[in-house]
């Protein structure tokens, strides 16, 4: 029995609220961190990556709280805390985000019965700017598409085949790196990923992605037999991920971002540019287009639609050359 059994409801009885008890709430997140994950994970039903965030940012605060009782600290503390993330040169999207993550964890303390209020509640995001994204041109996608190359790059076949992907889907890093073989479905031209909150949605592919992928699936195939890495136990062909290392191992999510930033500096594209720079572009290109802004939606798996419309004010070609066109004075 740990020490909080007498504040954890009875199975099959209806979570109540307790008061705390002062001298059981000292306690350190390791003791706490495992049922907190489970709480984020199976209640809220977070993604892995969402999770991680969550406890580092929580451990952070455990870090600064240095032995104080949870259930004493005011709403003084906590602006002070927030005061030391900025103090740390932490952006406000980041704040926000520790804020978050703090919310969660004390409604979980609530929920538990382990403190008694929850003054996070009470506390203000900070005011976000609404940044452009950075986004490539028409021309600088091409570059960097046919940027790998067999006489520099020992897997260019593979590395073709990512950034194809990633500009055909529109996909975020995890979820390219998350990609099965049964996800993959050249011959009805779509590929299936799975976003936040494990939402499912299909995406077309053109031919330049499906033809960078057949190429490297043939690629692939010499892999996997050369280190003889068979499925999993309750695996099949089709669980297996579409991007591997000369190893066969899965490609992680920062050996993606690492990848993008190598493409992106040999053909002297901006240092912002990121894994995300390819998703940003993928929109704002359907949109000049003359994409619905709706479809876009869908494709980048928005669970809103004021998030698709910030695509809308980043094609300053469109708009210099309709202001050119139509202005009296231009």
């Amino acid at each position: 029995m740990d020490q909080f059994s007498e504040f954890r409801p009875k199975r099959g009885s209806k979570r109540r609220r307790l008061i705390p008890q002062r001298d059981s709430i000292q306690v350190g997140w390791k003791e706490l961190e495992g049922r907190f994950v489970r709480y984020i994970e199976h209640e809220c039903g977070l993604s892995e990556n969402t999770r991680d965030a969550y406890c580092r940012d929580v451990a952070r605060f455990f870090d600064w709280l240095d032995g104080r009782f949870l259930a004493d600290l005011t709403l003084t503390d906590f602006l002070g805390y927030l005061d030391t993330l900025r103090s740390a040169g932490l952006s406000p999207a980041t704040c926000a985000r520790h804020l978050v993550s703090l919310r969660s964890f004390y409604r979980w303390l609530q929920l538990e019965g382990i403190v008694k209020k929850n003054l996070t509640a009470l506390l203000e995001s900070p005011k976000l700017w609404q940044r452009i994204p950075s986004v490539l041109t028409v021309k600088q996608v091409d570059r960097l598409l046919s940027a790998p190359n067999p006489d520099d790059d020992r897997n260019w076949i593979r590395d073709r085949a990512i950034l194809e992907m990633f500009y055909a889907t529109g996909c975020r890093a995890s979820e390219i790196a998350s990609l099965t073989i049964g996800d993959y479905r050249p011959r009805e031209g779509f590929c299936r990923c799975v976003g936040k909150g494990d939402k499912e949605r299909m995406v077309p592919l053109g031919r330049g992605a499906i033809d960078a992928c057949s190429a490297w699936l043939t690629e692939r195939a010499e892999i996997l037999k050369r280190t003889h890495l068979p499925p999993g136990k309750g695996e099949s062909d089709a669980d297996l991920p579409l991007f591997v290392t000369r190893t066969g191992r899965p490609l992680r999510r920062e050996a993606l971002w690492e990848l993008v930033k190598k493409y992106t500096r040999r053909v002297g594209a901006s240092e912002k540019i990121s894994p995300h720079s390819l998703r940003h572009s993928f929109a704002t290109h359907l949109l000049s287009g003359g994409a619905d802004i709706r479809v876009v939606q869908e494709l980048l798996g928005h669970a809103s639609i004021q998030t698709t419309q910030r695509y809308t004010h980043v094609d300053f070609e469109r708009m210099r050359s309709i202001h050119d066109k139509f202005h009296p004075r231009s």
